[in-house]
């Protein structure tokens, strides 16, 4: 992929957009749930079908336990038959299937949650009457419910396809004999199948046209819709609907650019009605900015997850030295449906100072279910079920230690800082080093990683005022050392970390 060079440091500040939601925490932590897996596998647990309007108490009350702020149940609307069709054709597919379910049999295809036929939630889930039985759960215990929209396309059996073919970009017999892999035949009519402008056409979808007027009241009516049954959206591959992309990709098919951004009429229609509801949006290309422009609450920070599984402490700390309101309305991750497993991608160690690092920048914080646990299978959004693995016992008390370390509302409201750090001439290693603060009211937290793979020593030059007046105590809530330290020491403060080590300090005066 492609894209604008996003000049870290040098990014404006944000304008004409709220700097956050009512009833939303500033920084909010959101938990993905693949709706039909975790279905799949409770009924197993209990020896009965179950939808979601039946699921255990207990069951919540576990997913409560993390204090996450929101829940997004991935995969709930219904799906396509004829995706399913064309999905059991596909060889690439039959084989990332096997590869990731060994004992795949064509029942376990349920069709692919972003091949969506209505937007209605699947009966096979419990229909709409059971999501709101889920909703009411979730609320009781304090969690927000996120679901899916896929703006860019539909499945092929769509109805809008026989109601409205004006809502899509259509194509001629001469396209479809030329290329048949990009167009497809329909009650008459021939379609664009739905693409990213730098992969092939997917198969089993047709692209929407959102430079028509008529598509774009549409997908207002669907957004709204949407909006009364959850309390905010995660909508797919977002960047691909703004104009200067879309143009470039359809050209004259299209036909004229709108004066305003597509992003712009829906978010702002959806405002006016519940302006407490939040829009997330999977972004790639460095768009991330001009998404938050036209009023995306949070958008991918996919170059924070490529540095931390990729990259080195020195570009990562780049990166956060851009402008504070761009930081905070990034969504920081290191596992979601569409990346590998953390598990696979980091060694042990790594992955806990990854984690620390998502977990305590600012931003929106994203956990994926089967991460705690150490899951090392990526399952295709496809498949009903996933294949049994050995629970990460150790993996999975280091992650309830660090979001119990991190429930506080110094991290969900407070104010976040990056901190100055610097070494010895004959010493580099500091410059493995990310350290940054947290405050709120008396409430003050120290972040340290060494996120390197050599041991590193660094001196830190702490952003209070105060720092230096007094003792002080740094409490380590997750491995539950104690430091004291000295005015003297807290002026410069020495910290020496082995390889990808961390320190978490809730620091108190003496």
């Amino acid at each position: 992929m492609t894209g604008d060079d996003n000049k870290q440091g040098s990014i404006p500040s944000a304008k004409d957009v709220p700097s956050q939601r009512p009833s939303w925490h500033r920084y909010p932590t959101l938990y993905e749930i693949n709706t039909w897996v975790w279905l799949f596998e409770l009924s197993e647990k209990y020896g009965e079908t179950l939808t979601l309007s039946a699921i255990p108490a207990v069951e919540w009350d576990a997913i409560a336990a993390y204090r996450f702020e929101a829940v997004w149940l991935m995969g709930v609307w219904e799906r396509s038959p004829a995706g399913i069709a064309i999905a059991n054709q596909d060889q690439h597919l039959m084989d990332d299937f096997r590869r990731a379910l060994p004992d795949f049999s064509p029942d376990d295809n349920v069709g692919s949650a972003y091949c969506i036929r209505n937007y209605q939630v699947d009966q096979h889930l419990g229909g709409p009457e059971g999501l709101a039985v889920a909703r009411r759960e979730l609320s009781r215990r304090g969690i927000k419910l996120i679901l899916d929209y896929v703006p860019n396309h539909v499945a092929i059996d769509h109805p809008w396809l026989t109601e409205h073919p004006e809502y899509f970009i259509l194509g001629t017999g001469d396209d479809l004999r030329r290329d048949p892999a990009a167009y497809i035949e329909v009650g008459g009519f021939v379609y664009a199948r739905g693409r990213d402008p730098f992969f092939p056409a997917w198969p089993d979808v047709v692209q929407l046209n959102v430079f028509a007027p008529r598509l774009r009241q549409a997908a207002i009516e669907t957004v709204s819709s949407i909006a009364r049954q959850c309390d905010g959206i995660r909508c797919d591959m977002a960047m691909l609907l703004l104009n200067e992309i879309f143009q470039r990709t359809w050209g004259s098919r299209a036909g004229p650019t709108p004066v305003t951004e597509y992003w712009t009429d829906i978010i702002s229609a959806v405002d006016s009605n519940d302006p407490a509801f939040l829009f997330i949006a999977e972004s790639y290309w460095d768009k991330e900015w001009q998404l938050q422009q036209l009023g995306f609450d949070f958008c991918y920070d996919k170059k924070l997850y490529d540095l931390l599984a990729h990259g080195n402490a020195i570009n990562l700390g780049l990166h956060l030295t851009a402008d504070q309101s761009y930081q905070d309305k990034l969504i920081r991750f290191i596992e979601n449906h569409d990346e590998p497993r953390a598990a696979v991608v980091f060694s042990p160690d790594k992955q806990q100072s990854a984690a620390v690092i998502v977990a305590t920048l600012p931003g929106m914080k994203l956990f994926h279910e089967g991460q705690f646990e150490g899951r090392t299978v990526r399952l295709p959004v496809f498949l009903r079920r996933r294949p049994k693995e050995v629970v990460n016992h150790d993996l999975q008390s280091f992650y309830k230690q660090l979001l119990k370390a991190t429930d506080s509302d110094c991290f969900r409201d407070g104010r976040w800082t990056l901190c100055e750090r610097s070494g010895w001439p004959d010493n580099g290693t500091f410059q493995n080093i990310l350290a940054w603060s947290w405050l709120k009211d008396d409430q003050r937290y120290l972040i340290v990683v060494n996120f390197g793979g050599s041991g590193s020593q660094a001196q830190l030059r702490l952003p209070w005022s105060d720092a230096a007046q007094g003792g002080w105590l740094l409490q380590d809530p997750i491995s539950g050392a104690i430091y004291e330290r000295t005015a003297d020491q807290m002026r410069s403060l020495f910290v020496d970390l082995a390889p990808w080590k961390y320190h978490f300090f809730e620091c108190r005066r003496a």
